[in-house]
Order: structure tokens, then C-alpha cells, then sequence
């Protein structure tokens, strides 16, 4: 199984469209990024970079188009702490635009000791429950909300993200050391049984890349391919 074929239902005229967006907002960059992992990427997606009304409502949209059209089934949406809170937050707010009005939680890092106390706010947990979040890395966020989900009596569903970067995770987060033969995506499928929901994925980038007629783009195309053969799957 390739990271692209454990995302649900890709499309990849949206995701071509979503690459160009992010990099027309800044929030994807090209040159030499040091990795959490200590990797040295030739490429580097930064969804904090989305701080501002116009970009984070835009999106929103896609996320919301990437959710309506991927069949995935659920109830309401969970944002973990903390880019999910705000993601969670405007993609419930796109959807209702779009007809699809459901509810939204998410979750402090801290638990509150007085008002409604707790680590959760907002709607109750219940039913079919879909996390929001914007790329993963280990599933260590996703396995920690699947407790909390899973903890109130409802069933986490899915996990809807931005870009999958179809590498191979890293062993820190299963205790053992190295590069691991599965992509975060390709464990969250496999292991805790959700459905992934992508709006682009490493090689969407790559064929935009690719197919662009600007010399200044398509001269990524190269550091980026190399980068996929050497850690993706």
C-alpha cells in the first residue's frame, strides 16, 4: 500500500489547486529545512503561515471540499491542540456555508480546574467523530485525541489534514530507533484503522513541480524527487 492509496478518495485536480494556493500564500517554501526528524528537506509546509482572515477562510474551503467529496462519514469535528483548534473551528464554519452543518470540540493542553473545568470545550463528543489537523508526523496527536474521543463514548472516524508528505515515520514515537517502513498516514490506516483524508499529498507537489512552466518552480523538482526516493514509501 502507497501513502497515496490509504487517503480516501484523492482528488487530484483540488490538490493541484491547493499546492498552488500554498505557495502563492507562502506557507510552502523551497530551499533547505532541518526536519523535527533531522532530516534536510528541500521543501517546507508551514500551516501557521495561514494568519490571516483571507487564507485561513480559503482553506478552509478546501478542506471542507476535500471532506464533502471523500465519503467519509461523520458526525461533528475535533481539533487537537493547538493548530487543530482553529482548523477545526473554520472548517465547521465552511461547511455550514456549504450546507453541512455539524458540531466542533477540541481540547486544552492543560485541564481547566474551575467555570466548566476539564480539557475538553465545545460540543459533547458524540457519534462518528472526525479529527482536523494540518500535516502528521508520528500519529502521536492523533492517537492521543483517538483516547480522549474514545474516552466520552464516541467513535473517532477519521483524520482530515492538509498535506501528506508520504515519508517514512520516524521510530521515536514507537520506542525503538531509526526510519520505520510506513509512512504516519500508512500507520494511522493500518494500525488505528481511520480513514485519511488528504487535500494534497508529496506527490501531487511533485507532478505541479513538474509540470511548471516556470524555470524558478520546476528546478525544485529535482531536490524534491530525490528527497521522496530516499525517505518516502
Amino acid at each position: 500500500m502507497t501513502a497515496a492509496s490509504s487517503t480516501a478518495g484523492s482528488d487530484p485536480a483540488l490538490a493541484h489547486e491547493f499546492v498552488h494556493f500554498a505557495m502563492r500564500a507562502g506557507v510552502l517554501r523551497f530551499g533547505e529545512f532541518r526536519t523535527k526528524a533531522g532530516r534536510l528537506s528541500p521543501y517546507f509546509f508551514n500551516a501557521g503561515l495561514f494568519d490571516d482572515g483571507a487564507k485561513l477562510g480559503q482553506l478552509a474551503e478546501f478542506y471542507a471540499r476535500r471532506l464533502l467529496a471523500s465519503g467519509v462519514q461523520f458526525d461533528m469535528l475535533f481539533g487537537p491542540a493547538y493548530k487543530g483548534i482553529v482548523l477545526a473551528a473554520a472548517v465547521a464554519v465552511e461547511l455550514a456555508r456549504r450546507g453541512r452543518n455539524v458540531p466542533f470540540a477540541y481540547n486544552r493542553k492543560e485541564a481547566k480546574d474551575h467555570g466548566e473545568g476539564g480539557t475538553l470545550v465545545g460540543a459533547p463528543l458524540v457519534g462518528r467523530v472526525l479529527v482536523v489537523d494540518d500535516v502528521v508526523s508520528a500519529g502521536t496527536s492523533v492517537r492521543e485525541s483517538m483516547v480522549l474521543i474514545e474516552k466520552t463514548g464516541a467513535q473517532p472516524c477519521g483524520l482530515a489534514i492538509a498535506l501528506d508528505r508520504q515519508e517514512k515515520a520516524t521510530a521515536p514515537a514507537s520506542g525503538g530507533g531509526g526510519d520505520l517502513p510506513y509512512s504516519a498516514v500508512q500507520y494511522i490506516t493500518r494500525e488505528l484503522k481511520l480513514e485519511v483524508a488528504a487535500i494534497a499529498t508529496l506527490d501531487d507537489l511533485l507532478q505541479v513541480l513538474r509540470s511548471s512552466q516556470d524555470p524558478a518552480l520546476s528546478t525544485h523538482a529535482g531536490p524534491v524527487a530525490a528527497y521522496r526516493e530516499r525517505y518516502g514509501v
